[in-house]
């Protein structure tokens, strides 16, 4: 009996523990903060901890630019909210006084509006051969912010391959190792193997708490001097040019979560998304796709017809009623009788015969998640909808 109680005692000390929950953050981004914000900020409150807000940023030769915050909306959401300074990774060097004067500066003025700061984030897109000197900007800033004020750092994989490493992810408390546009862009925004590789590289190096920091957003690429491509993203770049549009696979980033959550690295703390999504933002996943991959849920777009009629005059959309984003459709087609009046909609091309309409898409777009767009309109005696159909 005393053997057979020492065995189950045994076990039981040696039996693995589940691990904790990765927790989910935001980035919020922009530079600029519209009405649209208070909404997004709204529907986001449940699914993610924390947010990450851009307060701050140096660029060279234009010097510092502060993102224009709504503070009565960060009051109200009641989330952590840890600042985010940019510091450009081609300034020629960190003026050690003139940085830290600059964070203390901000968060002085966001106390003043009544603001509380859980944390502090230096992005900094240092080559390997200055993270020595990043290192030392990293300790004076320590030693000048709060004791309990946390201190952490947007962090590249190309670091992995630097002796310096360990030694400045010791100078801080928390690293964010960002998975998502690290190479050439015409690559694509993600791999998410080469993202898993990292992180795991990543955790055999810190002690420290880490977050991978992953893409739900797009950017286009616009043919640039010498063939090097310009990155448009949030910011229109007035140029009437060919533009090749790149966009973070969901299916792709659900994967990952999926086996992070059920076999994280060592040491990983959590998922930091970039970034909020606003109504309107045509390079971002909607808020509802960003929300089905942060919960894990089967995604599924569901294309549907929609027609609204009034007096014979029928307004035509199509509704995506899933939880993905989707392309507009190729083609819609409706069966009709006795039309004496048709027309699409920008975006779509009206082919019209006796007892059909087609609609087909002249340029790509993306219907969100939860969205309908109109296509066009009819005068008819009568639309058949069951006979119509929506060709992805």
């Amino acid at each position: 009996m005393v053997a057979s109680f020492a065995a189950l005692v045994l076990l039981s000390g040696c039996e693995q523990k589940d691990p904790p929950p990765l927790d989910q953050q935001l980035y919020v981004w922009q530079r600029q903060w519209t009405s649209a914000h208070d909404a997004a900020l709204q529907g986001s409150r449940a699914d993610f901890s924390t947010l990450r807000v851009l307060a701050l940023q140096a660029f060279p030769g234009a010097g510092w630019s502060r993102a224009r915050i709504d503070p009565a909306l960060l009051k109200r959401d009641g989330r952590p909210l840890i600042a985010v300074i940019r510091l450009d990774g081609q300034l020629q060097a960190l003026d050690q006084d003139e940085v830290t004067a600059q964070i203390q500066q901000v968060l002085s003025d966001w106390q003043t509006q009544g603001l509380t700061v859980s944390g502090v984030e230096i992005d900094h897109d240092a080559g390997n051969a200055r993270l020595p000197a990043y290192r030392e900007f990293l300790k004076h800033l320590r030693t000048a912010l709060p004791a309990t004020l946390p201190l952490s750092i947007t962090a590249l994989p190309t670091w992995l391959h630097s002796p310096e490493l360990p030694a400045l992810l010791a100078s801080v408390d928390s690293s964010v190792l960002q998975v998502h546009a690290v190479s050439d862009p015409r690559r694509g925004l993600f791999d998410p193997d080469q993202a898993r590789q990292w992180a795991e590289a990543w955790s055999r190096i810190t002690s420290r708490p880490f977050y991978l920091a992953l893409p739900a957003y797009g950017v286009a690429l616009l043919p640039g001097a010498n063939g090097a491509p310009v990155v448009e993203s949030e910011v229109p770049i007035e140029r009437i040019v060919e533009r090749r549009e790149l966009l973070a696979d969901p299916s792709q980033l659900s994967q990952l979560a999926a086996e992070l959550r059920a076999d994280p690295p060592a040491h990983l703390a959590g998922l930091i998304w970039f970034r909020l999504p606003l109504a309107g933002d045509r390079r971002a996943w909607s808020l509802n796709t960003l929300r089905a991959v942060a919960r894990g849920e089967t995604l599924d777009s569901r294309l549907s017809l929609q027609l609204v009629a009034r007096n014979g005059l029928y307004d035509i959309s199509v509704s995506n009623q899933g939880n993905l984003d989707r392309a507009w459709p190729q083609r819609v087609t409706l069966a009709v009788k006795d039309c004496d009046g048709a027309d699409a909609l920008a975006g779509y091309a009206l082919q019209q015969r006796p007892d059909l309409l087609t609609f087909t898409r002249l340029r790509d777009g993306r219907l969100p998640a939860g969205e309908q767009r109109a296509i066009g309109w009819a005068r008819c005696a009568f639309i058949d909808q069951g006979g119509s159909n929506v060709h992805p």
